[in-house]
């Protein structure tokens, strides 16, 4: 009762507790039981009447708006949530980097992306840097991170690079394992053939991603 601040009575109002603050109108309405269809249409068109006059408001603070503009909302589609996507190989240094900046490139804030290592570098390979730099896609500030339960957790989508066995399994997660060549020591004319092959992969998921999300 008290998060009701009106309460409207037909004729049993002493059933009703009283609670301040609450406006306790009583409606005095035939009973339509048993009655006749025409009787029934008064009753009904007298109570839609008082329904109106009481969405106006109490007297003195009634406006000359129609009721029903008290009642329009405001109706959105709700947002579909982000995929999220994470990326893990061994030092979180060369593929699962490049991985993590074609997503971002080619979804930008349609998705979600963290990428990891099983074991992380010092730093991101500079090949990986400057084959990524080719096709415009700056990774030079990414830093290499260690995995972690609470990464996968928060993942919808898990996808290994030569350390699946380092990834938690989490009812709900897509898993999937790449098998790509390590850079890991390779100048930048090795490390654009796997560039390219992460990239198609990539596509191909973002492909899924946004058919999933209606986008």
């Amino acid at each position: 009762m008290r998060a009701a601040g009106t309460v409207v009575t037909t004729e049993c109002g002493d059933a009703c507790p009283a609670a301040p603050g609450r406006r306790h109108p009583d409606r005095s309405v035939a009973d339509p039981d048993s009655s006749p269809a025409a009787v029934v249409r008064r009753i009904r068109d007298g109570t839609d009447t008082r329904t109106t006059d009481l969405l106006a408001g109490p007297p003195g603070t009634r406006t000359t708006a129609p009721p029903a503009a008290h009642l329009v909302k405001e109706e959105r589609m709700p947002s579909a949530p982000l995929a999220s996507v994470l990326f893990v190989c061994v030092h979180n240094a060369g593929r699962s980097q490049m991985a993590a900046g074609f997503l971002q490139h080619l979804a930008g804030d349609r998705v979600e992306v963290r990428s990891a290592g099983s074991l992380p570098g010092d730093r991101v390979n500079p090949a990986a840097v400057e084959a990524m730099g080719e096709v415009g896609i700056d990774i030079s500030e990414a830093r290499p991170k260690v995995l972690t339960t609470e990464a996968v957790q928060a993942s919808d989508y898990v996808i290994t690079m030569g350390c699946g066995d380092a990834c938690p399994v989490f009812p709900g997660r897509t898993y999937l394992d790449w098998a790509l060549e390590d850079p890991a020591g390779k100048g930048v004319g090795a490390v654009r053939p796997i560039r390219d092959e992460i990239r198609t992969r990539v596509e191909a998921l973002v492909a899924e991603i946004d058919a999933k999300q209606g986008a």
